[in-house]
């Protein structure tokens, strides 16, 4: 079944209450039109501000006097749950949120294949979710009395004193903000308001066992689990956009896309001046019959895009924000309408792509370590699209594609001397050669990124053994300011904040 154009909602902060209490400002990075409610129900008072892509948010809340749902994101098995509640086909994903919490509780959440956070009152009684990988994100803050949470750390940020905040054990807290917690990936806190007591219950967990499986038999599985998700994703009307680096990833993304689509297929490639794969994503473009796009951006610019992109994905990693400095640049030149992207992105952690690792024992080690600390890193933040006003999906983090391929033995995953050899059988049929036997380059590497910020760094004076020290604190830093302290990122100059850092300034 294909998604509508865009979800209901993007994001929300919301606070639900005993006793009063002042609810923040509300604060978003993610682009879109503003929905206030005001629900008095029967034992809490709900305030939420609820960001939307359209005219207005009502497929994103539920009400019945009694209690309250807030759903941000999207699902991707309604035919499922359909069959499960007997719902109409047309019911929002609050609406079936809302009936699987009704028939199960908050196990209703190990029931959900989504991008999503969500926030249910009923009673006395929060409970915060997120999906499976936490990929929309969401924070809380639990005291007596009152809970306040949201999809956007910035939100909470001027939420006063964290005096009376109760701690939630089992959840991250945020750096800076006391009181603050980050929902877990695959996670629902239950939330007692009245005592502010708060339990976090696991939803779902990385595989951790290893299927010996028939190459035959696992290729055939991924493509059918990978097609499956990208049909979910695709747009029920309108084209589809993709983004393609011409590497196996996103090349099997926008193939299956270009198969599956009743329209032809959008797709960009992003690179800079320093380096790019604008040839090699021509490639797959001109196989496929896509309308193809190509964004250079200055290494420059891009480098003055590093406080948007963390304040955008409220991250504290150096390496991840690499990664998505690229995506932050891409997403703000698609300009025009909002738009639903699908990507290509996140396939190496369940594959171990970014490890030219043979033995297999040692692959299988990074794959496990990979899949037990990417909770918290927000990798996945729909924010660094929203920011644009446009929704970003991932296939290779649907839940069930995730499970399939965290789950195969690693000698299908290095097979023959070359990485995610799974995944290109899997597509060979539909992508040029060269495609599939094309080795992996991470989206850092490919648009320079990594290189770029690296110079930057070393023409400020650090050594070779202190780059990747001086890169953690400007992140730190940058968070500091815009997350944390509200600073607009445009009014920071990233030169100035590395030639401090390297200078002895410090953060």
């Amino acid at each position: 079944m294909a998604q509508t154009h865009l979800p209901a909602a993007y994001g929300f902060l919301a606070s639900a209450h005993t006793s009063g209490g002042r609810m923040p400002a509300a604060v978003f990075a993610t682009l879109g039109r503003q929905t206030l409610l005001a629900e008095r129900l029967r034992a809490q008072t709900v305030d939420a501000v609820l960001v939307h892509p359209g005219s207005d948010a009502d497929g994103a809340y539920t009400t019945d006097g009694d209690s309250l749902l807030l759903f941000a994101g999207e699902i991707y098995n309604r035919e499922e749950i359909h069959g499960t509640l007997g719902t109409e086909e047309s019911a929002s994903d609050a609406v079936l949120v809302t009936g699987l919490i009704e028939k199960y509780g908050l196990h209703a959440f190990r029931m959900i294949n989504g991008r999503y956070a969500a926030l249910a009152v009923s009673g006395t009684r929060v409970l915060a979710a997120t999906d499976h990988a936490g990929s929309v994100p969401l924070y809380v803050r639990v005291e007596p009395g009152r809970v306040l949470a949201a999809t956007e750390v910035k939100a909470l940020a001027g939420a006063g004193p964290a005096g009376r905040c109760a701690p939630v054990l089992g959840a991250r807290r945020v750096r800076g903000l006391p009181g603050l917690h980050q929902v877990p990936a695959g996670a629902v806190v239950d939330i007692g308001v009245d005592t502010g007591s708060a339990a976090v219950h696991r939803t779902w967990l990385p595989p951790v066992h290893r299927c010996l499986t028939e190459p035959d038999d696992a290729v055939n599985a991924v493509r059918a689990a990978l097609d499956k998700a990208v049909v979910r994703r695709l747009p029920a009307a309108g084209r589809p956009l993709v983004v393609l680096s011409g590497g196996i990833d996103s090349s099997a993304v926008a193939a299956l896309t270009a198969g599956a689509s009743a329209t032809r297929t959008d797709t960009l490639s992003m690179g800079t001046d320093v380096s790019n794969e604008f040839p090699q994503a021509r490639v797959v473009a001109e196989h496929l019959g896509s309308d193809h796009r190509e964004m250079t951006v200055e290494s420059g610019e891009l480098l003055a895009l590093l406080p948007h992109t963390v304040h955008a994905a409220e991250s504290l990693d150096p390496e991840v924000i690499e990664y998505l400095l690229p995506l932050t640049a891409m997403y703000r030149c698609i300009g025009g309408p909002p738009r639903r992207v699908l990507t290509g992105y996140g396939a190496d952690i369940p594959l171990g792509g970014m490890h030219r690792e043979d033995r297999l024992p040692n692959l299988d080690a990074a794959v496990a370590l990979d899949m037990d600390s990417f909770d918290g890193l927000n990798e996945m933040s729909p924010v660094l699209s929203a920011v644009s006003g446009h929704w970003s999906t991932h296939p290779y983090w649907d839940r069930e594609v995730l499970e399939l391929l965290t789950s195969l033995e690693s000698g299908l995953k290095r097979r023959f001397g070359r990485d995610k050899w799974v995944l290109r059988a899997s597509v060979s049929d539909l992508l040029p050669t060269e495609t599939v036997t094309r080795p992996k380059l991470g989206v850092h590497e490919g648009s320079g990124t990594t290189a770029s910020f690296s110079l930057l760094v070393r023409r400020a004076g650090a050594g070779e053994e202190d780059i990747a020290s001086v890169k953690a604190q400007v992140v730190r830093h940058l968070f500091d300011r815009t997350v944390v302290g509200g600073e607009q990122p445009d009014d920071i100059d990233i030169e100035d904040v590395i030639d401090k850092i390297v200078g002895g300034g410090g953060t």
